[in-house]
């Protein structure tokens, strides 16, 4: 409604609908905890998506998960943007060879 007129998400661009759904996904997991007595959703995946945001709304992101990750929240990223690489320290790098792919774990 930002333009005054409703919007079909069919129109939304990559990384309107990545913002979307993070913002869906995070909406519920707190209605979740707050309506099931205690249940606490205390770990967040997040495969992909990164490459198809702006420069802004990555580090709108990326503070975002800090944020949450602070407030004692677990966050999973599955990533190939360089930024990504670069911010989040614990890591697990697979890498594909010829015999087939390794597995490393960087702190």
């Amino acid at each position: 409604t930002w333009q005054g007129t409703d919007r079909r998400t069919a129109s939304l661009s990559g990384g309107e609908t990545f913002m979307a759904s993070l913002a869906l996904a995070l909406g519920l997991a707190e209605i979740v905890q707050e309506n099931n007595g205690g249940v606490e959703i205390d770990t967040l995946f997040i495969d992909e998506g990164f490459g198809t945001l702006d420069a802004d709304n990555l580090r709108l992101v990326i503070e975002t998960l800090e944020a949450l990750q602070m407030q004692g929240r677990r966050i999973g990223l599955i990533s190939h943007v360089e930024e990504m690489k670069n911010r989040i320290q614990a890591q697990v790098v697979v890498s594909k060879g010829q015999g087939g792919s390794t597995l490393r774990v960087d702190f």
